[in-house]
């Protein structure tokens, strides 16, 4: 997993919860980096995993409600950084359809060693949108995150219904309705 999904965490818990969290969490989950990342690194995913539930005691906040809430931080971060995505989509449909064939490519040709979640999109109408997702690390509520995160950013209102098409996590339908 590239270090920016770890550098920006520890950015979102810190303006979330406080340095002091943040440094606590690092001593605490005893990582095989030691907690050192650089945004163009890469680092186990476990890390995260390690990161998220440690804060999910710390907090009492549910794991999927915090990787929600980061997904929706790191859609604001990569518009930052990566605005010429969002700019050449006119919606928030529009962009998520992009996700698989367009930013997917893009991101592997500056980060080629990337582990990407996979995406199938269908789109059964104008206010309709399926997205299919694959990945063997399992963080589809960071995906949803970052749905929600790009929905706020068009401005755009939708209900969104998860279902997990296996029981581990690694298969999930998001299908999202424009309100």
């Amino acid at each position: 997993m590239k270090g920016i999904v770890f550098t920006e965490l520890l950015e979102m818990v810190e303006e979330e919860f406080g340095y002091a969290l943040v440094d606590q969490l690092l001593q605490d989950s005893n990582l095989p980096s030691g907690g050192i990342y650089t945004a163009i690194g890469t680092y186990d995913h476990i890390e995260m995993i390690i990161l998220v539930n440690k804060l999910s005691q710390q907090t009492n906040i549910p794991v999927a409600d915090l990787l929600r809430s980061y997904g929706r931080y790191m859609f604001t971060s990569f518009t930052r950084s990566y605005r010429p995505f969002v700019d050449r989509s006119h919606s928030a449909f529009s962009l998520l359809s992009s996700v698989q064939h367009y930013i997917h490519v893009e991101v592997r040709k500056l980060y080629p060693d990337a582990e990407l979640p996979h995406f199938v999109i269908e789109q059964p109408t104008e206010n309709h949108l399926r997205m299919y997702y694959t990945s063997e690390r399992k963080l589809a509520d960071f995906a949803h995150g970052l749905i929600e995160g790009c929905l706020a950013s068009f401005g755009e209102k939708a209900t969104i219904t998860k279902t997990d098409l296996v029981e581990d996590g690694s298969q999930v339908l998001f299908d999202i309705v424009k309100e």
